[in-house]
């Protein structure tokens, strides 16, 4: 009988410290394939440098590729929530797919951060984007930017072309509103698939409205298209980018015909450039020299920033999440959530994060510099 207790004893320790112990599982979906490559490869890369324990709990990092499809995405959401109990969501890298995922990862009660830019992800604040999160800019904020540059040079029309997707038309309605708002004229506004593999009738259209500037509204290398257009047409004003191209990729595909090009992006971009002032250089060049360290000089992408970003929420808020929970169980979900929802003043490689239950991105300009291509590289503009 003795010997029987000892053994449920035993059984009951290793039980109990199993429980404590519990594996902390980080579900990844990002777009490593498809039109969207670009962003999704360094956020991939991102992953596989984030910490293996967190608040001395094991990490588990399950990724998948969505192939750039909304499909896809989704079908990767509920794998990882079902089969792989994902604590925490972090993806999609395009805002289409990471739109489609918020239902999944609601009805789940499973925290998301989404590594996608538009406001829409999560806003306005509802039952299901209480759940959401996400790292990068809003466009919002980009857009006021791009507005501003714009204006003190005294830009008077602007010529839009733009994803016809969520992303583009997130960035039409928040670039109109700016721009109305300092007296610009969007003089045409076209659209294109990100798997198009001509613009020549959106460019021309452009062109014969003879805007001052155009506005280019896409991500990745697709965003090189109408541009490359444009210069084929031989077309002279200013070309505008969103934070959507601060990649080599796109400088590679772009090459001479996106010099000059200005875009707002995150600090991260052109870290080693910021007066040392800047409250972001440090945290900035920290994602820097480490992505650096294990791919080579000059490899950072800004897109990779924003999974460095999600990473470092989560180093925030795991360990408040464990006093309450343990991995693995409903609670610790919820648990999480909440903990995301409070983080204050954590600096990252794009800007500083304080969330609040209203603002589920947190960012403030501090998250926000302007940058040209100069002789194939970006500049930045004090």
């Amino acid at each position: 009988m003795k010997f029987k207790i000892q053994a449920l004893a035993a059984a009951a320790l290793a039980c109990a410290a199993s429980l404590s112990w519990a594996d902390l599982t980080v579900g990844v979906t990002l777009s490593t394939t498809g039109p969207a490559a670009s962003l999704g490869i360094p956020q991939k890369n991102t992953i596989a440098l984030m910490p293996k324990t967190i608040g001395g709990q094991k990490v588990n990092y399950v990724v998948l590729d969505d192939a750039s499809d909304t499909t896809t995405a989704v079908n990767n959401t509920r794998k990882l929530i079902a089969d792989n109990k994902a604590d925490v969501i972090v993806g999609s890298s395009v805002t289409p797919n990471s739109l489609a995922m918020i239902d999944v990862a609601a009805e789940a009660r499973v925290p998301m951060i989404s590594l996608a830019a538009s406001a829409r992800i999560i806003s306005p604040m509802d039952d299901k984007k209480k759940w959401v999160f996400k790292t990068p800019q809003n466009d919002d904020m980009m857009a006021q930017a791009i507005v501003d540059h714009m204006a003190a040079r005294g830009v008077k029309s602007v010529g839009f072309i733009g994803f016809s997707d969520a992303y583009g038309e997130g960035w039409y309605e928040v670039f109109s509103k700016a721009a109305a708002a300092k007296g610009i004229k969007l003089a045409a506004n076209e659209r294109y698939a990100r798997t198009d593999t001509s613009v020549t009738g959106q460019a021309l259209k452009l062109m014969s409205a003879n805007p001052e500037a155009v506005l280019i509204a896409g991500s990745g290398t697709p965003a090189a298209l109408p541009q490359k257009t444009l210069a084929e047409r031989g077309y002279k004003g200013k070309v505008y980018q969103t934070h959507g191209v601060a990649n080599a990729d796109f400088l590679r595909v772009g090459g001479k015909d996106v010099e000059g090009t200005i875009l707002p992006a995150g600090p991260m971009l052109v870290a080693e450039q910021l007066p040392d002032s800047n409250p972001v250089k440090k945290s900035a060049m920290a994602y820097v020299s480490a992505y650096e360290a294990a791919h080579g000089k000059g490899s950072t992408a800004a897109f990779g920033g924003h999974a460095w970003d999600a990473g470092l929420m989560l180093q925030a808020a795991v360990p408040e999440a464990l006093k309450k929970a343990q991995p693995g169980t409903p609670e610790f979900r919820a648990a999480l959530r909440d903990a995301l929802e409070q983080i204050k003043e954590v600096q990252g490689a794009h800007g500083v994060f304080s969330m609040t239950p209203t603002d589920h991105l947190g960012l403030d300009n501090r998250a926000r510099v302007m940058v040209t291509i100069q002789n194939g590289t970006w500049k930045y503009l004090p």
